[in-house]
């Protein structure tokens, strides 16, 4: 079974679906790996795959001809298509209800498609997550560029000329992204405070340093003072008897006081509703006005697969930011989170700057292709079998399971047929709009 890297030709793109590393697990495990010469860029050159055991072939239509599965990042361009064959089975990033009839054209050319985007959240399936791999880079990199574009510095420091605060920074959507980048963030010294409408992710943010905005507990402090203990003074003839060494005429009654250390446990039962009320988003949507005036950066990272990202800083709150201020939208490819994003420039508005970043895990390609790689290897494990009898042999043979968890919600095209459902109704809609016209 032949395995073949071609090299990404979208512009920008620099990364690669294997690195050297993997091809040499993959060699050994009975594969063959064809590379396209080039597909490594400067940083995984052809020497460093033909020393892992691949084959190096400078034509791609070659490399298409005889691969069974190609690794790949971006989606095929036409070109590309043309190349492939029947039963051929393709692993990359291709946003189905995107690029709904480029998924129609590789279902209708016999082909097998696995997207990278579709991998099910599941313990199972986190060795072939590449979502949550390219979503940790690019985390990281928002943070990166966030301090890059901030025109002071993000900690605390004392000079001789005096000391400087550290810079405020909010981070929006708590998945893997935000996490990295509140890790981040934190780790160069800001004050972070983030959000997300979902309940669980307020203690992983809290675990990673950030303070989580939180409208309730907002409430709780204005009233804390109110949860103060009064000390019981005895007055009268309990004060008499208690002088004369009868202490337990010093005892506050129960139907009046509270003794510290012995208050009453409430039951509390937990929520069962699967998020916040309304009122309470509300009201941290309140909060949140009021809190992004008071930032240095804010990092927006929500992503609806297969949608469009929603918006969560409006024009008139970045009016309401300091002059300075920095906005790093890593939603910028789909819509952007922020109103006034731009993808792939840099906007200014207000005396503030809101940065649109594209492909960012691409300006990191080594890490990033190395932990992709890793994920691909982990799919290509999980379809295909060795049936070889004999130990030191292998007999590998693709294997399709549509019954498998896994491989069911990635596997969006097979035997002709678009399997995945947005896609579907993305196609659909486009017929409709078509006919429409």
């Amino acid at each position: 079974m032949k395995i073949g890297v071609p090299k990404e030709i979208a512009e920008g793109e620099r990364r690669v679906g294997l690195v050297p590393e993997t091809v040499s697990k993959l060699v050994k495990n009975g594969f063959e790996v064809l590379v396209e010469s080039g597909a490594g860029r400067n940083y995984n050159i052809d020497e460093n795959y033909e020393d892992a055991g691949a084959k190096v072939v400078s034509d791609a239509e070659e490399l298409y001809g005889e691969a069974d599965i190609i690794a790949k990042i971006g989606a095929p361009d036409e070109d590309e298509i043309g190349h492939m064959h029947e039963g051929q089975v393709l692993i990359c990033f291709i946003n189905g209800p995107q690029n709904a009839e480029l998924v129609k054209k590789l279902a209708d050319a016999g082909i097998t498609v696995f997207s990278q985007e579709a991998v099910p959240r599941t313990s199972a399936a986190q060795a072939m997550d590449a979502l949550s791999s390219m979503g940790s880079i690019a985390g990281y990199k928002c943070a990166l560029i966030a301090a890059n574009t901030l025109g002071k510095y993000v900690p605390m420091l004392t000079t001789a000329a005096g000391t400087t605060q550290a810079a405020n920074a909010m981070v929006f959507g708590i998945a893997v992204a935000g996490l990295q980048a509140i890790s981040t963030m934190n780790r160069l010294g800001a004050g972070v405070f983030a959000y997300d409408i979902r309940p669980e992710t307020k203690e992983q943010a809290e675990s990673l340093g950030a303070t989580f905005i939180d409208s309730e507990d907002e409430k709780e402090d204005e009233e804390e003072q109110e949860d103060e203990f009064e000390e019981y003074e005895p007055k009268g003839f309990s004060k008499l008897m208690a002088s004369m060494g009868f202490y337990s005429f010093a005892e506050p009654p129960r139907d009046e006081y509270v003794v510290e250390g012995e208050e009453e446990e409430e039951d509390e039962e937990e929520d069962e509703d699967e998020g916040w009320s309304n009122e309470k988003l509300e009201e941290d949507q309140k909060l949140i006005r009021e809190r992004i005036k008071e930032m240095d950066i804010v990092i927006t990272t929500v992503l609806i697969p297969g949608s469009e990202a929603p918006t969560l800083v409006s024009k008139d709150m970045v009016e309401s930011m300091k002059p300075g201020s920095v906005i790093v939208d890593l939603a910028a490819e789909s819509g952007g989170n922020c109103e006034l994003t731009e993808a792939g420039e840099t906007v200014e508005h207000s005396e503030v700057k809101i940065v649109g970043p594209v492909s960012l895990p691409s300006e990191m390609p080594i890490h990033a292709s190395q932990l992709y790689s890793r994920n691909v290897n982990s799919l290509i494990e999980h379809i295909t079998e060795d049936q070889a009898e004999e130990k030191d042999e292998h007999d590998l043979h693709l294997n399709i399971d549509l019954e498998d968890e896994i491989t069911d919600a990635m596997c969006i095209a097979h035997d002709g047929e678009v399997r995945h459902e947005p896609t579907r109704e993305a196609l659909e809609n486009a017929t409709e709009e078509s006919e429409a016209r």
